[in-house]
């Protein structure tokens, strides 16, 4: 086709009209079939090409016995590609921006679902009081069972994580998960799982304006982002810096639901070990075993991602900085938050929290990271991370659709990192089954908003 729409050009330059008519013809009839294969997401079959790849072959001899200078089909072969690459660079970063207004912006239908489950919160007083009762639970401080932390203003994704959890485990009655959600969401959040049963799990759904402790004096981020600067950056329209990708400017980088994970320890004090889970993963394994991990002393056991050199810190940290090539390997490998094993004795014992605020503190100009959870994880638990089974944690969901499917069903848990989540329609639909096996699409309000 490339070569074809070269000699579409030469032929008009020669005056050949003709040939230029059918050379075009012929490469709308060869776009119409990988069009069709595309939107059917199936294999162009050789009896579908052979026909059309034949009349093109043709077409193509013909113009080369019109003994067009070979230099200047080379000239206008380069140029082409050129354009063609310009044309494709455009695309990405256009692609780029629209894939993150999508992954910004909040369905409809996930809308519906909070707006009726808050209705129901507001005219049900039962429900507030049921959740006041299962606040004195003493399972929520039983260090004999298995807990889970969720930080999440989104209430099915929230959902599917503690469905998918229980509905592998071997006694998901033994399991606790403590949910964070904010203002907003709260009675939403807190109304699911009150009318809700996840084989006989406790959930504790609390709001993030109840730490107290979590404010200017205390919390390095929680300062910066009242700064009018600060604000400007992630929260403004517009970019007086447009060299900054777009994905760096969202907001949920800085949400503070994002950045409790650092904070762990203080929001649950008396417990000794916990699983973070984030609220675009899907579990597919019994999680209990992750207690029994040997941790040597670390804090967090994580899945490293680094490849030969690719995913190592110098991916994601400014090394030409003093601060942080005085005190970091760039050779050390990554890891990935989403499914981590925190020992929080250890953690109070290294007092990470105090590591994370140093480092918040020394980016506070951005010219240590950019933005994003990960860089602050990287640092704050530098020389604390215990590698686990790469089998544990699988990631890319949400962005690589070349993931082996082998991988995927050895997988304790899978992550829709990534602006294609599951629950909008840009998600990748090879993977959205294992998300959806997990929605209570039973459920009354689930089905009717579904449907918007």
């Amino acid at each position: 086709m490339t070569l074809a729409k070269a000699y579409v050009i030469l032929a008009k330059e020669q005056g050949n009209l003709q040939l230029a008519w059918e050379l075009s013809s012929q490469i709308r009839n060869c776009q119409r079939l990988l069009s069709e294969g595309a939107v059917n997401g199936r294999a162009i079959t050789k009896d579908e090409a052979h026909p059309i790849i034949s009349r093109l072959a043709r077409l193509i001899y013909k113009a080369q016995d019109s003994h067009y200078d070979i230099s200047t089909t080379i000239v206008t072969l380069k140029n082409h590609a050129l354009a063609l690459e310009e044309r494709a660079k455009a695309a990405i970063v256009q692609s780029a921006e629209f894939g993150q207004l999508a992954a910004e912006s909040f369905p409809k239908n996930l809308h519906c679902l909070t707006v009726k489950l808050t209705e129901e919160w507001l005219r049900n007083p039962k429900h507030r009081s049921h959740s006041e009762e299962n606040r004195n639970s003493t399972r929520l401080v039983d260090n004999n069972l298995y807990h889970f932390c969720i930080f999440s203003d989104n209430v099915l994704a929230t959902s599917v994580v503690v469905n998918s959890t229980v509905s592998n485990a071997n006694h998901p009655q033994q399991l606790v998960f403590h949910v964070v959600t904010d203002r907003i969401h709260f009675g939403a959040m807190s109304t699911w799982f009150l009318i809700n049963d996840f084989k006989g799990c406790t959930v504790e759904v609390r709001c993030i304006d109840e730490f107290s402790w979590l404010n200017a004096s205390s919390s390095p981020l929680v300062r910066q982002l009242s700064e009018a600067e600060t604000q400007g950056y992630y929260y403004s329209a517009g970019s007086k810096n447009p060299e900054r990708e777009t994905k760096f400017h969202n907001p949920k980088f800085v949400s503070l639901l994002n950045h409790l994970r650092f904070y762990i320890p203080q929001i649950l004090p008396n417990l000794e070990k916990v699983v973070f889970l984030d609220d675009d993963v899907v579990v597919q394994k019994d999680l209990t075993q992750l207690f029994s991990i040997e941790l040597h002393g670390n804090v967090i056991g994580a899945v490293e991602t680094c490849l030969e050199s690719f995913h190592r810190y110098s991916k994601y940290l400014n090394f030409s900085h003093p601060t942080i090539s005085s005190k970091i390997d760039p050779h050390t490998c990554g890891w990935a938050f989403g499914m981590n094993i925190f020992d929080l004795i250890a953690w109070r014992k290294a007092n990470a929290t105090s590591l994370y605020h140093y480092w918040q503190e020394q980016n506070s100009d951005l010219l240590l990271w950019r933005t994003g959870i990960l860089p602050a994880g990287l640092l704050t638990f530098y020389g604390l991370v215990e590698p686990l089974d790469r089998r544990w944690h699988v990631l890319g969901l949400g962005y690589d659709v070349d993931i082996d499917d082998r991988l995927i069903e050895s997988a304790a848990v899978v992550h829709y990192n990534g602006n294609m989540k599951p629950w909008l329609k840009l998600a990748i639909r090879r993977y959205k089954y294992i998300w959806e096996r997990y929605v209570n699409i039973s459920h009354p309000y689930v089905r009717e908003c579904m449907l918007q």
